[in-house]
């Protein structure tokens, strides 16, 4: 559980099928792609207070590697240790599931990312199975930065 004050808690959990309206609303609160959020959506995390969702960050798994992506936290929520909380998550279970390396894009946090061990890449240097995501092909603009990290993966 992650508590911000006495009176304001969140909690983690794993996201379900009833959650893709609301997360599908923050991501485009949070001008984020959906494309491949529905199917995706069983390797996404959510944090939600007082029964509302107020952040969220998935995994899109393309065989030993995955796609950060949908990293998203209601503003109210911003600043506050949530959005690292949630990435923290998904990487430990993208690492639970022995993921070996973990690939985003974004085109606004490139100074977040390195803080939880990802590093700017070419796209070229980005699996096969990974770049053919919908959101590596399509959803994201070729000016996004890519980046990568390689996991301590658990067998």
């Amino acid at each position: 559980m992650i508590s911000f004050n006495p009176d304001t808690r969140a909690h983690i959990r794993p996201a379900t099928a009833a959650d893709l309206p609301a997360v599908e609303k923050l991501l485009s609160e949070s001008d984020l792609p959906l494309a491949g959020v529905r199917e995706s959506l069983n390797d996404f995390v959510v944090a939600e207070a007082a029964g509302d969702l107020v952040g969220v960050a998935g995994l899109e798994v393309c065989c030993d590697d995955a796609l950060l992506r949908s990293v998203a936290v209601r503003p109210e929520w911003r600043s506050q240790g949530l959005g690292r909380a949630l990435v923290a998550r998904a990487i430990s279970d993208a690492e639970a599931r022995g993921i070996h390396a973990l690939y985003l894009l974004t085109t606004t946090a490139e100074r977040y990312f390195p803080s939880f061990g990802f590093q700017p890449i070419t796209r070229e240097a980005v699996p096969t199975a990974v770049r053919d995501t919908d959101e590596f092909m399509t959803a994201c603009p070729t000016s996004a930065v890519v980046m990568g990290k390689t996991l301590n993966a658990s067998p």
